[in-house]
């Protein structure tokens, strides 16, 4: 399946996810229901997955989890906060590049609307188009 198509997928379901239950829920619980969501819906998503780093010889095999990571291709770093903060899309775009992928989504529930806590993350995406 093409990457948008997950990605489209994945919004959708996110946008479901906070229509129905509203912000305010712990990070965690978002996870498991949205997990679940794209089970439903056909996709492999999987939870906690670690994300290695190796950096001048020192390789820790644990340094960070990913929320949500899609057909192993797209991740999904997953909030539940007032307000975003800048290195919430650092900490996505870091993940992206230890794990050389292409894109991954944002999801901040505890904003008032979906819209507002939705935001795209691209590492060189464009660039690997051909």
């Amino acid at each position: 399946m093409d990457l948008e198509a997950i990605a489209k997928i994945v919004v959708d379901r996110g946008y479901h996810l906070h229509r129905d239950t509203g912000p305010g829920m712990l990070e965690s619980v978002y996870e498991v229901l949205l997990a679940e969501s794209l089970k439903e819906a056909g996709l492999n998503a999987r939870r906690q997955v670690t994300v290695p780093i190796k950096y001048n010889g020192v390789v820790i095999d644990n340094a960070f989890k990913i929320d949500l990571l899609v057909e192993d291709r797209l991740i999904i770093e997953l909030k539940s906060v007032e307000r975003s903060q800048p290195v919430h899309a650092k900490q996505l775009l870091t993940y992206l590049r230890l794990m050389n992928l292409p894109l991954g989504l944002l999801m901040n529930f505890g904003m008032p609307t979906f819209k507002e806590g939705l935001k795209r993350v691209a590492n060189d995406y464009f660039g690997r188009i051909k």
